[in-house]
């Protein structure tokens, strides 16, 4: 929500910008059709607005705000004593303070942004094997547990064992299309909520790119390992979603599974081979052994 608000306060600020300068070219071009001139002040005025940019972005807050102070009274005094008072000389009167703010509004965002990503950057080289949109085990957690997995359901194999689940957003590009990017990244921080309420503590949960998660299963039975893949991808499918306009999101979740092996265990070495495998046994909701 906050990101949301972030985003908000940079296009106002852009659509400000914009603004801003359609008007002062407005009220150029007006002066020179009326008198048919364009006088060595209006140009300095003129240049005085991109410098007033510049005084927004480069100067710090305070000195930004004592200059619109000095300039607003200055000019005030020198409108009314020396000048002619019309429309374009008026207008100068605010649009310079205004070009100021609209720059220190716009530098405050971006200030924000970069604090943001060195926010995150300072995570994750404090946790690089946390996926930063859910919370969750990234592929170099999963990679990493899988070799132990395998290695003590090997050495263990007739009182240990352990069971691999994946499940798969479908048609991905159409949902990325309907929510847009922050509707995207609060998809997948729900589906991994969900995910979580469905599995024991002791289990691993992890998640990939392209919409895929997985979680390790420790002592899970082949036969439970069925029903439990379909209460969770039927509780993720039901979980209530809005697109961007609103309307209800259909979500259609694919599952598929692994069994661990014994004969199979070098295979487990390549956590790409098994992460394919899985994939491919989400295209029929199959439940393997062989990788």
């Amino acid at each position: 929500m906050e990101n949301k608000r972030f985003i908000q306060r940079m296009v106002w600020g852009y659509v400000l910008l914009i603004g801003l300068a359609i008007v002062q070219e407005l009220l150029i071009y007006w002066n020179v059709f009326r008198d048919q001139s364009f006088t060595l002040p209006e140009l300095g005025f003129a240049i005085g607005c991109l410098a007033a940019l510049l005084l927004g972005f480069l100067a710090p807050p305070g000195a930004s705000t004592v200059g619109i102070f000095v300039y607003i009274v200055a000019y005030f005094v020198w409108l009314t004593t020396v000048a002619e008072v019309d429309v374009l000389s008026i207008s100068w009167l605010w649009l310079l303070p205004a070009n100021v703010a609209v720059a220190m509004f716009i530098k405050s965002g971006l200030i924000r942004n970069k604090r943001l990503i060195e926010r995150l950057e300072e995570l994750q080289r404090r946790n690089p094997e946390v996926d930063l949109a859910t919370s969750l085990g990234n592929k170099e957690a999963f990679r990493e547990t899988l070799v132990k997995q395998s290695n003590l359901a090997n050495r263990y194999s007739d009182t240990y064992n352990f069971c691999l689940a994946m499940f798969k957003i479908e048609f991905l590009p159409m949902v990325r299309e309907f929510l847009g990017s922050q509707g995207y990244v609060q998809l997948l921080a729900s589906l991994s909520e969900g995910i979580r309420n469905h599995i024991r503590y002791e289990d691993y949960k992890f998640a990939l790119d392209e919409g895929r998660f997985i979680v390790l299963l420790p002592m899970t039975n082949q036969e439970y390992l069925k029903a439990l893949t379909d209460r969770i991808k039927h509780a993720l499918m039901d979980m209530p979603f809005q697109d961007r306009k609103g309307g209800e999101l259909k979500l259609v979740i694919r599952a598929g599974a692994l069994v661990f092996a014994k004969e199979q265990f070098s295979k487990y070495e390549d956590a790409d081979a098994v992460i394919a495998a899985l994939e491919r046994n989400t295209e029929t909701d199959l439940i393997g052994e062989y990788i």
